[in-house]
């Protein structure tokens, strides 16, 4: 029945006196349970009937408790590649940049692919969780706080490339507006100091979006850590370091939150400011980083799809990487299925698939436009430099990017596939190798092959493009793996408001318990929730 003429059932769902989920479980269909698709029926976005008390026990615990057994050799193995980033840059810095794969014509090659790919990745954190913010997304709070953290991680890893490809590291200072002896000024028109000041002050904005929504959370953990301070001492325990360095750690980070209301609707403000702020700042910082190459006479470059086209990817290529990273960790840690369910996987797939497809439409325009507008320049990369097996040398690249990008994802529109964690991981396995192969075909295959048959050169790259970009990668999970280690991964605050005992209408005596810290302090008691271990 709808919601208009309900029958008895109905009426009591509605008014909250029966719990809608009861009956999930014994349908196949619904996975664990979230996979509803009843109109008059929500699904819900966190499993296991939790209370308040459980959500801020279990995210905390993530945070508080001894790591699991897998996270020091993951964090071993992470540390080693990102000691090889300090070894390729600090034998690029001695050498020159020489020791790349670098020649007269392939002047820019693994250097700005990795840049465009890094920034891609990191436009996306911010982006994703500030939209879902601004269209009141409530599935958001199982993804938002990853996402938002990928996008400094990524940001950091993406600011190495710019600075180190221009040789002379020492004088990287010159980019930024300085008064000097030696009258260097920037190049204002230049696209390449738009990036400067785009990504710039993008982080900037990133860095203060993710702060501000941990600030309740860090007061959590403050409290929590103040407690069991107290409970040692009226124990005549020992008090523990780890607990001590959290009380100073947490009180500083938490600037003196108290939980009160006008804390509450000052934070919700700034939010939702930071959220409208950080939303047309990406889709412009990704529009300047596609200028680098579009206000070029290069063929392959020369192009005005490159704006639209290059924020869809970065959205494509976010969304795949947050789903590449959180899926191992939804099976290695406890209770962590709770939280990202098979809806939020679903969601997210379906919106892999959307842009993948917008994605793929840029492709298509692109051999659309060098046709129509008639340029022979302009055809002979797209054909004889990416696409013909027979005459481009990199076509490989230009297949497994359209392999990746476009075809895989199609998968999604059955949702045995989009509802499969070990399927979708695999799609966004390969559309994240997709993505960065898109960025070598843009920028390779575009330069190798100048106006004269006499200046043609190809590119490989050296042990120090690899070593470099592996080590790219050991820093950014290194920085993930210690996020996940010492910072709630989930926004405890905004969990909480999704729950059943969060609505108005919901029946008083349908879940309440004594001590659940039903408003987000964590001051409840620290007894572990049900099914935690």
């Amino acid at each position: 029945m709808s919601a208009i003429n309900p029958d008895e059932q109905t009426a009591q769902q509605l008014a909250g006196l029966r719990p809608g989920a009861a009956d999930r479980s014994k349908h196949a269909d619904l996975g664990d349970g979230t996979l509803v698709e009843a109109p008059g029926e929500r699904a819900p976005l966190v499993l296991n009937d939790r209370s308040a008390h459980d959500v801020t026990e279990i995210v905390c615990g993530y945070a508080e408790n001894t790591p699991p057994k897998w996270w020091l050799p993951a964090f071993l193995i992470a540390a080693s590649s990102t000691g090889l980033l300090g070894v390729g840059v600090l034998y690029l810095i001695i050498t020159g940049v020489g020791v790349w794969g670098l020649n007269n014509q392939v002047n820019w090659a693994w250097d700005i692919t990795n840049f465009v790919f890094w920034i891609g990745i990191g436009h996306a954190g911010t982006l994703i969780s500030a939209i879902l913010c601004l269209l009141k997304q409530k599935w958001r709070t199982a993804v938002n706080r990853s996402a938002e953290a990928m996008t400094i991680f990524a940001v950091t890893c993406a600011g190495i490339f710019p600075a180190i490809h221009v040789g002379r590291i020492w004088f990287i200072w010159f980019v930024f507006p300085i008064p000097n002896y030696n009258y260097i000024w920037p190049n204002f028109q230049s696209p390449l100091l738009w990036d400067v000041f785009a990504v710039s002050t993008y982080a900037t904005v990133s860095g203060l979006f993710w702060y501000m929504g941990m600030i309740p959370d860090f007061a959590t953990m403050r409290d929590r850590a103040i407690l069991r301070l107290n409970a040692s001492a009226s124990a005549g325990e020992k008090k523990k370091l780890p607990d001590i360095l959290r009380a100073y750690i947490f009180t500083l980070l938490a600037q003196g939150w108290r939980m009160s209301s006008r804390h509450w609707h000052r934070y919700e403000m700034a939010y939702l400011l930071l959220a409208g702020l950080a939303t047309p700042l990406v889709l412009s910082v990704h529009s300047i980083v596609s200028f680098d190459f579009a206000t070029s006479v290069v063929p392959g470059w020369h192009t005005t799809i490159f704006p639209p086209y290059f924020v869809a990817g970065a959205i494509f290529g976010g969304f795949a990487m947050v789903l590449l990273l959180l899926i191992p960790i939804r099976e290695l840690y406890a209770n962590f299925k709770d939280f990202l369910t098979l809806r939020h996987l679903e969601n997210m797939s379906k919106i892999l698939l959307a842009t993948g497809m917008m994605v793929g439409f840029a492709y298509a325009m692109e051999f659309f436009i060098a046709w129509y507008g008639g340029n022979e320049y302009e055809w002979y990369v797209f054909i004889n430099n990416r696409a013909n097996p027979a005459m481009a040398p990199y076509w490989w690249a230009y297949w497994a990017m359209i392999t990746c990008n476009v075809l895989s994802p199609q998968v999604f529109w059955f949702k045995k596939m989009r509802t499969n964690p070990l399927v979708i991981w695999l799609v966004a396995l390969f559309v994240t190798i997709g993505m960065w192969f898109e960025r070598f075909v843009i920028i390779v295959t575009s330069l190798h092959r100048a106006w004269l048959p006499a200046t043609w050169h190809m590119f490989w790259p050296t042990w120090v493009d690899i070593g470099i970009f592996v080590g790219s990668i050991g820093l950014f999970l290194t920085l993930f793996l210690l996020f996940l280690r010492f910072v709630p991964v989930f926004p405890i605050a905004e969990l909480k408001a999704v729950l059943p005992e969060a609505d108005p209408h919901r029946g008083h005596g349908d879940h309440d318990e004594p001590g659940a810290d039903v408003h987000g302090g964590g001051h409840g008691e620290l007894s572990a929730p049900k099914g935690a271990h």
